[in-house]
């Protein structure tokens, strides 16, 4: 498995955000600039709804503005876990159904918050390839490199919730 602690050559994305769909930004707490220095992606009040899968203090956003806080690893899920990306996930749609900008991001805006974004493509029809593919297109070819969460997705979240459920 492939994940951000065990990958250090993983590289910075390049924005502090990327928009997936018209609405849908991905993004992370860390980004390197132009001039090649890692910089802080802060969120003020770009966005209608935040959801933050890994809180760093300092990153925002603004008072005001709707924030769901869930902090998941960057590796193996359990089913309260997932139960929580699927929640956020369903925000997400139900958000973007309403005319709402939305942020999701996790340390880079690669893997937990590509988990949600995907998750909220697939529930707007989507298949698991095609949301994994226009992420990768839009974020970066890093943008779930983790594996296991791309295996979660292709066997549907819902199921492998059940499944970690049943080995909990």
């Amino acid at each position: 498995m492939r994940t951000r602690g065990k990958r250090p050559d993983v590289p910075a994305p390049e924005s502090p955000w990327s928009e997936i769909v018209p609405g849908l930004w991905m993004g992370g707490h860390q980004f390197r600039s132009r001039s090649g220095q890692l910089e802080f992606a802060v969120v003020r009040d770009e966005f209608d709804l935040v959801q933050t899968l890994l809180r760093l203090p300092g990153h925002g956003p603004d008072p005001g503005v709707e924030h769901h806080v869930w902090p998941i690893p960057d590796g193996p899920l359990d089913g309260t876990q997932l139960a929580g990306v699927i929640r956020l996930a369903d925000a997400v749609t139900d958000a973007l159904d309403a005319g709402r900008r939305v942020l999701v991001r996790c340390y880079h805006g690669y893997n937990r918050s590509g988990l949600v974004v995907a998750q909220a493509l697939i529930r707007r029809g989507h298949s698991p390839d095609r949301a994994i593919r226009l992420i990768r297109s839009r974020r970066s070819p890093w943008a779930l490199h983790n594996e296991l969460f791309v295996d979660y997705l292709r066997a549907g979240l819902p199921v492998a919730r059940l499944l970690e459920e049943l080995a909990e």
